[in-house]
C-alpha cells in the first residue's frame, strides 16, 4: 500500500495520469488502463519507497501519546487523542512552528525521493500501477460502504425492544439446532462409508448400526 500511495503521489506531482504518460506508446498497449507486465526488479527496487511525511499535528500526537498513556494507563486511546487534540489547539504558535518546520523539511526530502524514483518508471509501469491503485480504491470504497451498512444494522438492533429481539434470538437457536442435527447426520454417514478423515469435529459419532454408545 505504501508503494501504491507513493506512485499515486508521483502522478499527482507530475500533474498527469498514466494515460498521459503513455500517450507516445503507440499500439503497445490496448488502452490507457491495459495491464502491463511489471518485472520483478521493479517491485524489489521500490520496496523502500518513501512514505509521506507526518503532518505537524500527527508528529505532535505521536510524541504526546506515550506520555499521556503513562499518565492515564486506564484511559482509552480515543480519550487520550481528544486530550492531545485539545493540547494542540492551545499550543502557542511559536511551539507549533517547530513541528511545522520539521514537516516542511521532511516534505522537501520526500519530493526529492519522488523525483528520483520517477526517473526509474517506464510509462507502461505507471499505467499498470495506476490501474492497481484504482482497483484498491474501489475495494476500499466497497469496504467502507459495507461497514456503514453494518453500523446501521447494529443501530437498528439496539433500538429493538426485548420482545422484538427475542423473535430473532429464537430463530437463531432453532437454526443452530437444525445445523447440529444435520451435521450429526452427515458425520454418521461419513463414518458408515469409512470416511472418518472428513470429520473435523473433535466428537465423532458412531455409525447407526454400531451397538456401542457414547
Amino acid at each position: 500500500m505504501a508503494l501504491l500511495r507513493g506512485v499515486w503521489g508521483v502522478l499527482n506531482a507530475l500533474g498527469k495520469s498514466g494515460a498521459d504518460l503513455c500517450a507516445g506508446c503507440g499500439s503497445r498497449l490496448r488502452s490507457p488502463f491495459s495491464f502491463a507486465y511489471v518485472p520483478k526488479w521493479f517491485s524489489s527496487s521500490l520496496s523502500g519507497y518513501p512514505k509521506k511525511p507526518m503532518t505537524s499535528y500527527v508528529r505532535f500526537s505521536k510524541e504526546q501519546l506515550p506520555i499521556f498513556k503513562a499518565q492515564n494507563p486506564d484511559a482509552k486511546n480515543s480519550e487520550l487523542i481528544k486530550k492531545i487534540a485539545k493540547l494542540w489547539r492551545e499550543l502557542p504558535d511559536s511551539e507549533k512552528k517547530i513541528y511545522e518546520d520539521a514537516y516542511r523539511a521532511d516534505w522537501q526530502v520526500y519530493k526529492e525521493e519522488i523525483n528520483r524514483i520517477q526517473e526509474q518508471l517506464t510509462p507502461s509501469q505507471m499505467v499498470s500501477l495506476e490501474k492497481e491503485i484504482m482497483q484498491k480504491r474501489l475495494k476500499k470504497k466497497a469496504l467502507i460502504k459495507k461497514r456503514v451498512k453494518l453500523k446501521a444494522i447494529n443501530e437498528n438492533w439496539k433500538n429493538l425492544s426485548n420482545s422484538q429481539k427475542q423473535v430473532y434470538i429464537q430463530l437463531a437457536k432453532d437454526d443452530k439446532i437444525r445445523y447440529y442435527n444435520e451435521m450429526k447426520s452427515w458425520e454418521e454417514q461419513m463414518m458408515e462409508v469409512g470416511r472418518e478423515d472428513l470429520i473435523r469435529r473433535s466428537i465423532k459419532y458412531p455409525a447407526k448400526n454400531d451397538p456401542e454408545k457414547f
